[in-house]
């Protein structure tokens, strides 16, 4: 028997050569990756592909919405900068002293990304604040003249009666919208009260922060005002616009798309946007909640641009809005039916082609024109009610057609299949027959007479599946079609909405050009 020693010969003459990797000894979870240090090679060969990857995609999101995002930061860091100087500077710190570091936190709760965001917010911090220090005023000086036995019961009491308060009266409906208020009554409150009772003279301290909250207010909307002001009214009215414009182009697209059989909706559309239509649209329909935000802000707005009334009929817009979207719904629907697995056949589509396609180019082109005169703040009476009044034809051209043609979405087929089937029908009652009397008289297996009944009624049944089948696609043609009417209906109701808007707007009669 040979024995190898620790060089790798064997004695005999018989030389061995055994190359073991340091990996063969280990057990599984042990073993080091083979490609390890390749692949941190390659990652740290990646990470610079990473990073400008990242920047690309932070650059994207900077550039969109015309740098307002870039201006926003920018005056952020302003505000911020202005109120650390307070109390940087010699002359503000020994007025005021530590309080005046309440201004820095004014200005980060009170900024916000539009005006009218800002004022709001600021209402509530001024509202809150005032009562805050009003009631702590009073409570400090009750507690002093209750001695220092009693001072920190009397302070502690006001602290629980307040929180319970504030966090029960702004849970009422009707005080919803200024929940930041109370918010700040019960936080300011607090840190008046506690901070001062180690002071010596505690209300004089309650003013001096009183004084700082005054200023940090007065630099955030001073500089949200002056620099770079982002008015949420303009951006309520261009988002507005831009809602118009997507509900057209999207019924536009889908129903040019559902006649022609062809999908390159979701490649960007036929409108000739980068970003489907289809997209846009359900944009629109999810816009709800930035709508409401955006009337909400732009109610405490000064007069800016366009915009020269203080009493400007913000919450219409989000009215006018909210009757979009239902119309936004509806198109959505129709493309749901485009992405439909069952479609219409080519002839069915074809006897309609000409009453659905006027009927949507009609309402497009009405949905269009209220979002221009939206845009520019005109009244165009006469061209609306020439508009509408196409829609209206074009609509009951396409419900006569339904009526007049309605054979052809419930056919029973041609008289040949009608015949075919009937044949079928006879053969397997036969059949069926013949089986049901064998299995009385004789003790055959139950199984192949089930068989039997099967393959007697496969014939029948497959034809009774095909004409189903059928009947389902032409029906389809009746469901876009129906859902084209519903978003027809839906004008009127989105026509007298922007008739009451530019009324109370006091937008400009066009003259009539005929």
């Amino acid at each position: 028997m040979s024995r190898i020693d620790s060089k790798g010969g064997v004695d005999g003459g018989v030389t061995v050569d055994v190359t073991l990797s340091p990996n063969a000894v280990l057990p599984g979870f042990a073993k080091r990756p083979p490609d390890a240090t390749g692949a941190g090679r390659s990652s740290c060969r990646g990470f610079p592909r990473r990073a400008r990857a990242a920047a690309a995609e932070v650059w994207a999101f900077a550039s969109d919405g015309a740098g307002c995002r870039v201006a926003f930061a920018l005056k952020a860091g302003i505000a911020m900068l202005l109120a650390s100087l307070l109390a940087l500077a010699g002359e503000p710190f020994r007025l005021f002293g530590t309080n005046i570091v309440w201004s820095i936190l004014t200005v980060g709760i009170m900024f916000e990304y539009t005006v009218g965001a800002s004022f709001n917010r600021g209402f509530n911090r001024a509202v809150g604040s005032t009562v805050a220090g009003v009631v702590a005023i009073v409570v400090i000086w009750v507690s002093l003249r209750c001695g220092s036995v009693a001072e920190p019961y009397v302070i502690g009491l006001s602290i629980f009666l307040i929180g319970a308060v504030t966090s029960f009266v702004k849970q009422l409906p009707a005080l919803a919208p200024y929940e930041h208020g109370f918010r700040v009554i019960l936080f300011t409150y607090c840190l008046i009260v506690v901070s001062a009772y180690r002071v010596r003279e505690p209300i004089a301290a309650a003013l001096d922060r009183l004084y700082a909250i005054a200023i940090g207010a007065a630099l955030a909307l001073l500089v949200n005002v002056l620099v770079f002001p982002a008015w949420a009214g303009e951006q309520l009215h261009r988002e507005l616009v831009a809602s118009f414009a997507a509900v057209a182009d999207s019924l536009h697209d889908c129903v040019r798309c559902y006649l022609t059989g062809d999908e390159t909706i979701d490649d960007g559309g036929l409108s000739g946007g980068s970003e489907p239509s289809i997209e846009k649209c359900r944009a629109t329909l999810n816009a709800s909640a930035r709508i409401d935000s955006l009337a909400n802000s732009a109610r405490w707005e000064p007069p800016h641009g366009r915009f020269r009334t203080f009493s400007f009929p913000w919450s219409h817009y989000a009215r006018v809005g909210a009757v979009l979207r239902h119309c936004a719904y509806e198109v959505v629907a129709m493309h749901g039916c485009l992405r439909s697995e069952i479609q219409a056949p080519d002839g069915v589509r074809e006897a309609f082609r000409a009453e659905i396609k006027d009927a949507a180019e009609q309402a497009a082109d009405l949905v269009r024109s209220m979002g221009s005169d939206v845009d520019g703040m005109t009244r165009s009476s006469a061209e609306r009610l020439s508009l509408l009044k196409g829609v209206h034809g074009s609509a009951y051209r396409l419900q006569l057609a339904l009526a007049l043609n309605s054979q052809l979405l419930v056919s029973s087929g041609s008289e040949s299949e009608v015949n075919e089937t009937s044949g079928l029908q006879e053969r397997s009652c036969s059949r069926l027959r013949e089986s049901t009397r064998r299995q009385r008289l004789s003790w055959p297996s139950r199984e192949a007479d089930e068989l039997e009944e099967m393959e007697a009624g496969g014939g029948y049944a497959a034809m009774v599946r095909m004409r189903a089948l059928k009947s389902t696609r032409a029906l389809s043609l009746a469901t876009f079609a129906s859902l084209l009417l519903e978003f027809v209906a839906r004008l009127d109701h989105l026509v007298d909405t922007v008739d009451d808007l530019s009324k109370l707007a006091k937008f400009r009669e066009e003259s009539d050009p005929m």
